[in-house]
């Protein structure tokens, strides 16, 4: 036994964070469960005394509250013990360093005099005449900016101090300066660019600048420790110097440009400004790194004679070069996501330049923008004298700091590209605040994408403290508007908000942590941000007990909307607007119960049951029939459980019957996508869930992987069948909203179907398909690893060989389908059934079904199905060459002939010519086949 890790308000060895609250947790790694106890030791670094110490209790869970007087500028380290029924200890260390707290910063904000710069420096400079033990940075700037010593950056974050509503909130960064300060001299060096404060922002006409200041400005104090004990401060002030930097225009839209020849001279005094001190608060961002580096995988030629560059993935970062380029050449890297009739293109981009523009100095080195970031895969190059060489060329990943704690793979090449793509966008778009796609002129934390993705983000990437950062910016524009949630946070001074859904993300994302991670804090920072909302609606509906009469969304983006001009769908927009309330009323009153105030409890759950009184009354007939015939509203109702239990049959009946008049596609948007095929599998329909899941043509998710996507679309159909863009001017092909479906494949493909507080406690059932007969994945909970394999046998029995890792605390009930009555074994030891409950360990299990999982060909299955096994079609080729037509005409699989059966085509193109006999024998072969998925 070993505690493996410890995190501090779910970060490894945090530096200057905020810690309203200290929540400290660990994971165990063991071979099987004992019974233990637990204690946690507080202690001033080196200081020798605990300044806390818990006694030994007993390990109920893996985490400890407290809520303790912290000093500022100060590290402790963590100490967790573990003692077992025979006394032995074991122990794990870590540390955590608050910033400034509430001490009040002595250095003052410094600026240029001319608030036209497009980079504006800043330099001092120190002299360290005694050894340094301990030295430490806590300094903001606004816009962004990058901090040097002699040169050498300070930190590996980008676009520091991240972004937040500045005139409300400005993070301090704190940074471990020690190994920079030897004996000697010093330069100290500041530079700062407009970033989202200044620089353009918004998606209408190109955005709007200005928006929170007009002028950059930095504050700055070095507080260095000597090892005969004492201490010296530096701060920013009127010693200060000032001039331009080489950057001669940045911003998040525009990209950058670079002139490297130009002279950095004409220092002067800074100006100091008299500018609220009060916003400056220790961080909450997990900061932006590079998280890793993408090769050039192409060098492409194009028809129009374009140079470009493919680093084969669409992502979110900078690009990175290595310059061979003479002085005086300008070189160019436009970005771009895709590529049409095999030209570079960028239109979906809009108003957005997103561009780098470097001149060169001559010197061979590598070159990067500093204050902007791109979307991107495709580069182009133009102004290059010398010959492109991809080794010269790196994509530099950026996202804020997340591990990875969950994935998926199947024997389907293609479902496991789709995974990836759904990863990928999140990467893209967890960038210091939830955007809605990082290359166009957008970028903002639109609030119904992180509502829609929040629980599969949590299963993705660790991103408790991503969205703890994003909640404070919600909550800052909800103090602000009487609990009103923006559309976006930060707004950037836009005045819009309260739609459902959208708005509804303060409510849920919260609940999501707490479901997730077993901490909750995150409900008590946020209570009454999540009761305001609620408390919103209420004041602001037309209809008591409904939400009635305002601007909504609706199911965004779907495709049954009767006007085109309006993508908000055909689902009433009161009735998603009506479930919502229903949902956040109910949160409300959960949360209140968890965290102890009994009176709001009540009160948010007698609110509930009169909003579900009310929206059963308008929408929804006594015996269960739905007055709205649209998937997102038969998906919303059994989700929610708006009907008696007695009534979900019916309507899980009626929503298979709308989906068959829909030949079985979705018609969803952002409302409905992430619900459907959760509610199928879980009301009896997983073979329904996993066919629309497998779906190739329009819509459906492998429709873009067959299309060369490598992150989620912002449309079913961003990209036509032809390979041109969508030509609707909102257009992305890196969103994430839409890939919400990887949180039904966590639950129903891999199983981790139910959970209480934070994983101690989860229910594994997955639920088991042919096409899906390979499947491995983990999630990393904050227990530990909990992994799972299985593979459907191919023999005439078509056996079930699982495997379950369990990590230490946590206990799951195993719910296997179709095990009543059947020989079970689990680790060779047989028993009757699969149920059953086990603790930490690992776990191979083998049964037969009841009832096996294997489908069949019929005489009426379409000819696409049929193509996709080669060894079936090389099979029929024996008897009769039918299936030619479709290899000389590929495209037509995907039309309407692909979904005729071989008899009803040989009567509609009778240029088959197909006999009587062979069309026998092929559907007798077509009867003795198993399904078997190829890909």
């Amino acid at each position: 036994m070993n505690i493996s890790s410890i995190s501090i308000n779910h970060l490894t060895e945090p530096l200057g964070f905020e810690y309203q609250s200290l929540h400290i947790s660990f994971k165990v790694e063991a071979e099987s469960f004992l019974e233990v106890q637990k204690q946690v030791v507080i202690a001033i670094n080196d200081s020798g005394e605990p300044i806390y110490q818990s006694d030994f209790i007993p390990y109920d869970t893996n985490a400890f509250d407290l809520d303790l007087d912290l000093l500022p500028r100060t590290r402790y380290q963590v100490t967790v013990n573990l003692k077992t029924g025979d006394g032995a200890i074991i122990s794990g260390q870590t540390f955590f360093e608050t910033g400034k707290c509430h001490e009040a910063f002595t250095a003052n904000w410094i600026a240029n005099k001319d608030k036209s710069l497009a980079n504006t420096l800043f330099r001092s400079a120190i002299t360290i005449d005694k050894e340094v033990v301990k030295a430490r940075l806590y300094m903001a700037a606004l816009g962004v900016y990058e901090t040097s010593i002699d040169g050498q950056k300070v930190g590996d974050e980008f676009l520091a101090p991240g972004f937040t509503a500045y005139d409300k909130w400005v993070q301090v960064q704190t940074y471990d300066i020690t190994a920079s300060l030897s004996l000697g001299k010093h330069e100290l060096l500041i530079s700062t660019a407009d970033g989202w404060y200044k620089g353009k922002m918004g998606f209408e006409d190109g955005g709007k600048a200005n928006i929170y200041g007009d002028q950059h400005r930095a504050i700055a104090e070095y507080h260095i420790t000597y090892a005969d004990g004492s201490g010296e401060v530096f701060v920013t002030d009127e010693s200060w110097e000032t001039t331009v930097g080489q950057v001669t225009a940045s911003s998040i839209y525009y990209g950058e440009d670079l002139d490297a020849t130009l002279d950095i001279s004409g220092w002067g005094p800074v100006i100091v400004l008299d500018e609220d001190k009060t916003v400056l608060q220790d961080r909450l961002s997990p900061p932006l790194r590079i998280q890793e580096r993408l090769d050039v995988q192409k060098i492409i030629k194009t028809p129009a004679g374009e140079t470009v560059l493919d680093f084969g993935q669409n992502q979110a970062g900078i690009l990175e070069f290595y310059n061979r380029e003479p002085k005086g050449t300008k070189l160019t890297f436009q970005m771009g996501e895709i590529l049409q009739e095999g030209n570079f293109y960028r239109d979906n981009l809009r108003h957005a330049r997103a561009a780098f523009e470097y001149i060169s100095d001559g010197e061979e080195k590598w070159v990067r923008p500093s204050f902007t970031y791109y979307g991107y895969r495709y580069v182009k190059v133009e102004g290059n004298q010398q010959p492109i060489q991809a080794e010269d060329f790196k994509a530099a990943v950026i996202y804020s700091d997340m591990a990875e704690t969950g994935h998926i793979r199947t024997q389907n090449a293609k479902v496991n590209r789709l995974f990836d793509n759904i990863i990928w966008g999140q990467k893209s778009n967890f960038f210091d605040v939830p955007t809605d796609c990082p290359q166009r002129d957008e970028r903002l934390g639109w609030t119904g994408d992180a509502d829609v993705f929040s629980s599969t983000a949590v299963f993705n990437m660790n991103s408790y403290a991503f969205f703890r950062k994003w909640l404070k910016d919600v909550a800052i524009e909800q103090q602000a508007n009487d609990g009103r949630v923006p559309h976006y946070a930060p707004a950037i001074g836009d005045t819009g908000g309260g739609a459902a859904v959208w708005g509804d993300a303060t409510t849920v994302v919260p609940w999501t942590l707490y479901k997730t991670y077993g901490d909750a804090s995150i409900l008590r920072e946020h209570f009454d941000n999540m009761k305001a909302w609620v408390d919103w609606i209420g004041n602001h509906t037309d209809k008591e007990n409904l939400w009635i009469g305002q601007f909504q969304f609706g199911d965004w983006l779907a495709l049954d909307g009767e006007n085109p001009a309006l993508p908000t769908g055909k689902t009433d927009e009161d009735f998603i607007a009506s479930v919502y309330y229903y949902y956040s009323a109910t949160i409300v009153a959960n949360a209140a119960e968890l965290i102890g105030k009994d009176t709001d409890a009540k009160g948010y759950r007698q609110l509930a049951d009169q909003i579900l009184a009310a929206i059963r009354a308008e929408f929804i007939t006594k015996t269960g029939r739905m007055a709205i015939d649209t998937q997102t509203a038969y998906a919303l109702a059994l989700q929610f459980n708006l009907v008696p239990d007695d009534q979900l049959e019916r309507v899980a009946t009626d929503l298979v019957a709308r989906l068959k008049k829909d030949d079985d596609h979705l018609k969803t948007g952002f409302v409905g996508t992430p619900f459907i095929n959760q509610v199928l599998s879980q009301h009896g329909y997983h073979k329904l869930a996993t066919k629309i899941f497998l779906l190739e043509d329009l819509p459906s998710w492998l429709y873009a992987v067959n299309m060369d996507a490598t992150t989620v679309w912002e449309r079913w159909n961003s990209v036509m069948p032809d390979g041109l863009m969508n030509p609707e001017g909102m257009n992305s092909l890196n969103h994430y909203s839409i890939g919400a479906i990887m949180d039904w494949a966590y639950r129903y493909i891999l199983g981790l179907r139910h959970q209480e507080n934070g994983y101690q406690k989860l229910t594994f059932a997955p639920e088991f398909d042919y096409r899906l007969n390979a499947v491995e994945g983990c999630f990393d909970s904050v227990y530990g690893p909990v992994e799972v394999s299985y593979q459907i046998e191919a023999d005439e029995n078509h056996r079930i060989q699982l495997r379950l890792t369990v990590p230490f605390g946590m206990t799951v009930a195993v719910n296997l389908p179709r095990s009543e009555g059947q020989a079970v074994l689990i680790n060779n030891q047989s028993q009757t059934g699969g149920q059953f409950e086990v603790t930490a360990g690992v776990y191979d299990i083998s049964y037969i079904p009841s009832q096996d999982y294997v489908e069949r060909y019929t005489a009426d299955t379409p000819a696409e199905v049929i193509m996709a096994n080669e060894e079936l079609v090389a099979k029929i080729d024996a008897i009769d060459p039918v299936l030619d037509f479709f290899r000389k005409d590929p495209g037509a699989i995907h039309s309407g002939l692909g979904k005729m059966s071989l008899a009803k085509l040989n009567l509609l193109l009778p240029f088959i010519k197909i006999s009587d006999e062979n069309l026998a024998k092929v559907e007798q072969l077509l009867t003795e086949t198993a399904i078997l998925s190829q890909r």
